[in-house]
């Protein structure tokens, strides 16, 4: 792209000249900072648990590596020797400390219920892939209302690792039956979301939702890019969910 120009937020990024419209039989989201208003109350809960067991790091260092799950977070912000010696009791601590004290904080991006109806009327199925633990995805199913609208759900626990290693988009696409992946589009607020979707050859689009920039979300190989689902849902006929395109061989 050439200095001083800005492509549209929407926008998908170019393709080859031969590429064609294939339909689209999944949508695989992310929960947390995509659906939820949960980014910052994760890093809080992370800040407080590793305090907790003599780690003071700061809020800025957390908050970036919300997105992946306990597993990759801690490789990140401990070393190999406090990973060994109390990296699990950590993650355990982080998760009773978030459902007793921080659950309760978190509240739903608008219009999500909406845009899962609409993805509903085109006939799509709909699939939860989260790094968050399965009774975290539950509660939150409850919070967004959406538990009729959603064909399955993987978690942390369905996955050997979390992202952005793409355990946890592998086991959605076998519940889904392992559709074919140009027919299968990620929605997600983080760098990791999209890596772990390329991994698999999965197309990604970004929310900014989350926290992350645009930029970040680019880099990391999104397709397209929306401030949040209430965009997406307002501009669904010109997004990658109503014109999904195929790279051409």
């Amino acid at each position: 792209m050439n200095a001083g120009r800005r492509r549209d937020i929407c926008a998908p990024l170019p393709y080859s000249r031969g590429a064609i419209v294939s339909e689209l039989h999944a949508v695989i989201f992310d929960i947390d900072g995509t659906l939820t208003d949960s980014v910052d109350i994760h890093a809080l809960a992370w800040q407080e648990a590793l305090r907790h067991f003599g780690h003071e790091i700061p809020y800025l260092k957390i908050r970036q590596q919300i997105g992946k799950g306990g597993d990759q977070l801690l490789k990140t912000l401990l070393s190999e020797e406090d990973l060994k010696g109390h990296g699990e009791k950590l993650d355990k601590y982080r998760g009773d400390l978030f459902k007793r004290k921080y659950m309760k904080q978190i509240r739903p991006f608008s219009l999500v219920r909406e845009l899962f109806e609409r993805i509903r009327q085109d006939g799509m199925k709909i699939t939860l892939a989260s790094s968050a633990k399965e009774d975290e995805v539950a509660e939150y199913k409850k919070l967004l209302e959406i538990a009729n609208l959603v064909d399955e759900a993987t978690s942390a626990d369905d996955a050997g690792q979390t992202k952005p290693c793409p355990d946890i988009f592998e086991a959605a696409l076998q519940r889904l039956g392992n559709p074919p992946v140009e027919e299968v589009i990620v929605i997600g607020d983080s760098p990791y979301d999209a890596q772990a979707a390329s991994a698999l050859d999965i197309r990604c689009v970004g929310v900014l939702s989350g926290g992350f920039s645009e930029e970040e979300l680019r880099e990391a190989g999104c397709v397209a890019i929306f401030r949040g689902p209430a965009e997406l849902l307002a501009r669904f006929d010109e997004s990658p969910l109503k014109h999904l395109l195929q790279k051409a061989a």
